[in-house]
């Protein structure tokens, strides 16, 4: 298998994505390691190794093989027709009706004034759910896919933002966007699953390192802390996948535990 301009390996510490810290090389493994491998699912190597580096510091981990790739490149050997084998439930609209639900659940008599924006948000199934509850406006962006390609103008009290850090090669930016995107006050709910406590031992066979998703930019929580701190952002963990992040924590969610919450940096 060929893959055309992979950036050239280094051997060298590169900087940090997310805090600048050294991130020297961690390790590799074959471009067709997917997240479907714990569910039994394994497609034949392609010879094409990807090196990940992690942070010795915030311990993000990444590779920067893809980093000189135009979303045409992304297209062509990631987001292709044979990515549903990969990510089956890409497409699942019970998955989107679901979060759907969890999210008129929580925003209740008050999504009748939230502007929402799906950031990333594929084929637009989360929006159609939304929108059926009650959203005013449930607008997709998502510039892998045409018709949604073109950022939305206008800022939304809440930015979703559903699988979607992981697969960024610039997450630093890509949280910056999100955030201009974002009212004040305003909310970003997002999902990415964060590296469990027995990263250490697991290393890159954790199922969710996985460059045949996309899956090149995987968070720690202390990275997670880093990015969105730097912008004044506090950020609420709900469990080990999903997250809130905001200056201000809108009051109809103030029940929501704040113990927890991450504070900005000075």
């Amino acid at each position: 298998m060929v893959i055309d301009d992979i950036r050239p390996l280094s051997p060298a510490a590169a900087p940090c994505k997310i805090c600048g810290g050294q991130a020297p090389l961690y390790g590799v493994v074959d471009f067709h390691k997917s997240c479907e491998e714990a569910r039994g699912v394994r497609l034949l190597l392609s010879g094409v190794p990807i090196y990940y580096r992690r942070c010795v510091d915030c311990k993000f981990l990444f590779t920067d093989a893809f980093d000189e790739w135009t979303t045409e490149h992304f297209k062509t050997h990631i987001y292709n027709d044979e990515y549903g084998r990969v990510d089956p439930d890409y497409q699942s609209e019970t998955r989107s009706r679901t979060n759907g639900d969890v999210v008129a659940g929580l925003w209740g008599p008050y999504k009748t004034k939230t502007r929402v924006l799906d950031y990333g948000g594929g084929n637009d199934a989360l929006c159609t759910a939304l929108r059926a509850h009650g959203f005013p406006a449930a607008v997709s962006y998502d510039p892998m896919v045409p018709e949604f390609a073109r950022r939305p103008d206008g800022k939304f009290d809440l930015v979703m933002c559903v699988e979607t850090l992981e697969h960024m090669p610039d997450p630093a930016s890509g949280i910056a966007a999100m955030i201009e995107c974002a009212a004040d006050p305003g909310l970003i709910l997002f999902t990415t699953s964060v590296q469990p406590e027995d990263f250490d031992r697991l290393g890159l066979n954790w199922w969710y390192v996985a460059p045949r998703n996309g899956h090149i930019s995987i968070f720690s929580r202390e990275a997670l802390k880093s990015a969105w701190n730097r912008h004044g952002y506090k950020v609420l963990s709900l469990n080990d996948n999903v997250h809130l992040a905001f200056r201000t924590l809108p009051h109809f969610l103030a029940y929501l535990d704040t113990s927890v919450l991450d504070q900005p940096k000075s």
